[in-house]
C-alpha cells in the first residue's frame, strides 16, 4: 500500500498518545479509509514536543511534519475557527497541516495559497474532533491526499 495520507492532528496540550491512535483509527473506520495510507502526521510546531504526539509517530515509525502558525494561516481551508485563531495564531491546524503536508515540499516556496484546489490536494477527511470520557484532552483530526495519485486508499 502506497503511503500518501497525511493525518493533520491538533491537539490540547497533555492529550495521550491513546486517545490521538482512537482518534486515527475512528477517523479511518468512518470514512472506509486505509491506515496503512498514512505517510506522516502534520501539526504545528508548538506542538513539535507534544508527548503523545512524538509517542504515536515513534510506534507507528511516521514522520512528524510541523509548520509555523504563519504558513498555516496562509491556507484557505474549509472550516476555520475563530478560537484557534485566537489560541496559535492560526484559525488552522488540523485542515491547513494536512493540506500543506500532502504537497510537495516545493510548493511550500510558492506564493500565498488561496484554495486545495491550487495546491492540487483532496482533503479527504474534513477536520474533526474527538473525545473520549474520563481521557484527558482533545484531538482536532483532517485527512489530505495529494490529487495527483490515484486513490487506493478507500476500501472498497
Amino acid at each position: 500500500m502506497q503511503q500518501v495520507c497525511w493525518v493533520g492532528i491538533g491537539c490540547k496540550r497533555g492529550t495521550s498518545r491513546q486517545l490521538i491512535d482512537w482518534a486515527i483509527e475512528q477517523a479511518f473506520r468512518e470514512n472506509q479509509l486505509f491506515q496503512s495510507a498514512i505517510a506522516g502526521i502534520a501539526t504545528i510546531d508548538t506542538k513539535a514536543s507534544e508527548v503523545g504526539l512524538v509517542e504515536l509517530c515513534h510506534l507507528r515509525n511516521l514522520p512528524l511534519k510541523t509548520f509555523s502558525a504563519q504558513i498555516l494561516r496562509s491556507v484557505c481551508v474549509p472550516n476555520p475557527a475563530t478560537i484557534t485563531d485566537h489560541k496559535v495564531g492560526t484559525p488552522s491546524v488540523a485542515e491547513a497541516a494536512a493540506i500543506l503536508a500532502a504537497t510537495q515540499a516545493s510548493l511550500l516556496t510558492a506564493p500565498p495559497f488561496t484554495s486545495t484546489e491550487a495546491l492540487g490536494v483532496t482533503l479527504l477527511v474534513p477536520k474533526q474532533i474527538f473525545q473520549l470520557q474520563g481521557q484527558p484532552g482533545a484531538v482536532t483530526l483532517a485527512v489530505a491526499q495529494a490529487s495527483n495519485i490515484t486513490s487506493i486508499t478507500k476500501i472498497n
